[in-house]
């Protein structure tokens, strides 16, 4: 009997100290629950010890992310990589530029800051993406070099863009197809978004004093001229856009041997993206994205879809085959004949009319057709038409089948 009532008297001590055990457990958590609340907002976010990726400095972070040592390391590299006259080169693995988001050593740092010199460029989301991050950077942690950072890339876009509205791929300019106006990889739309945030004073990108303010306002007016001023006509029907015109003519001309004058659908969403985000929209851009609509809506593909085979002849062992599926949801081509609304599929400067006809190399090399970029937009335009486009809604012709 004294046993029981001893072991009892030991679970009752042992209850009473985990019980205080958890009491006190509770306490450290709720008073401690803002730094806790801070380390799992970054749990979803590159390691501290890890170097981010140049993907992850493009795309939104959660804004903790921004406070962390290794976002202050990304952003003294984009400082280190800043040109003179502002820019930034895009990362290009044969330049300098490949290293932007590398940990560097002492060696390399003093290298690239010798090299302030070099050319700058809006392809493949430079310059404006550089600017994002750091005002991101300047925001978490109200340090004044990323400000100025940040300020010297809008004076660059701001050199940059030609009288017309439009932006070339690099600045300054190099000749040939670089000096075009370019919409492809959205060179132009990114430079556009970055100038309207900083006009319209949306956070963080509200940085500009009132007169450079100004200028970007004046910038972004600029620029959407000339971005409807560059939508391609049919037969007096507004359609979508081309990837790259030149800069005095505004006509669609080629750029690299793969790149002919065509309507290019991936630049085409990302430029409705762009008009449909101006608030209050001007008659014009009004008319001009509902012409853009209802050129998708007619040249999507449907009942077709792109699939992977396995074919152990061909080098890789797969291909790539469009076929017919009822019920798949519309795709679209990546570049469209100008005039006959056909897909193209280019090899060496040649157009070809299926996808079949390709060399094998090329077929599986390039997203021809399966995408679904207007996929977003094209949703978000119903939204937004009830809102802006005036009278009853207008019927969109069926699609076209491939």
């Amino acid at each position: 009997m004294k046993k029981r009532f001893f072991l009892l008297d030991v679970c009752f001590v042992i209850g009473a100290r985990v019980e205080d055990h958890r009491a006190r457990m509770c306490g450290f958590l709720q008073q401690h629950a803002k730094a806790f609340a801070f380390i799992m907002a970054l749990s979803a976010q590159p390691a501290w010890g890890e170097a981010i990726t140049w993907r992850e400095v493009v795309h939104e972070q959660k804004a903790p992310f921004y406070k962390s040592p290794e976002a202050l390391r990304v952003a003294d590299n984009l400082l280190l990589f800043q040109a003179d006259i502002g820019g930034w080169d895009k990362i290009d693995s044969r330049r300098n530029s490949r290293d932007m988001v590398k940990v560097l050593s002492s060696a390399r740092k003093r290298q690239v800051f010798k090299d302030r010199g070099h050319r700058c460029s809006l392809d493949n989301e430079a310059t404006y993406s550089q600017m994002r991050f750091l005002a991101r950077v300047y925001a978490a942690t109200g340090e004044r070099k990323y400000k100025e950072g940040f300020l010297m890339g809008l004076g660059y876009l701001l050199k940059a863009q030609y009288q017309n509205g439009g932006w070339p791929q690099f600045y300054p300019l190099l000749g040939s197809y670089h000096d075009r106006i370019t919409f492809n990889d959205h060179a132009m739309i990114g430079a556009a978004r970055m100038l309207s945030d900083v006009a319209a004073g949306r956070q963080p990108f509200d940085l500009a004093g009132g007169v450079l303010r100004e200028k970007c306002r004046v910038a972004t007016k600029k620029a959407i001229a000339c971005i409807l001023n560059c939508q391609l006509v049919d037969a007096g029907k507004k359609t979508a856009w081309a990837q790259q015109y030149d800069q005095r003519s505004l006509q669609s001309v080629s750029a690299r041997v793969s790149e002919l004058p065509s309507i290019a659908v991936p630049e085409s969403a990302e430029i409705l993206r762009f008009l449909m985000s101006i608030d209050n929209p001007p008659a014009e851009v009004v008319t001009a994205v509902h012409g853009a609509v209802v050129w998708l809506e007619k040249v999507k593909v449907v009942e077709r879809k792109v699939i992977t085979v396995k074919d152990d002849q061909l080098p890789g062992g797969i291909d790539k085959r469009l076929v017919h599926a009822p019920g798949a949801a519309p795709i679209w081509g990546r570049y469209y004949e100008i005039g006959t609304g056909r897909v193209m599929y280019i090899e060496q400067g040649t157009v070809h009319y299926s996808l079949a006809a390709l060399s094998h190399k090329h077929r599986v090399g390039h997203a021809w057709i399966g995408g679904q970029w207007p996929a977003g937009p094209l949703q978000q335009y119903a939204a937004w038409s009830a809102k802006w486009l005036p009278g009853p809604p207008r019927s969109i012709k069926p699609a076209c089948m491939e």
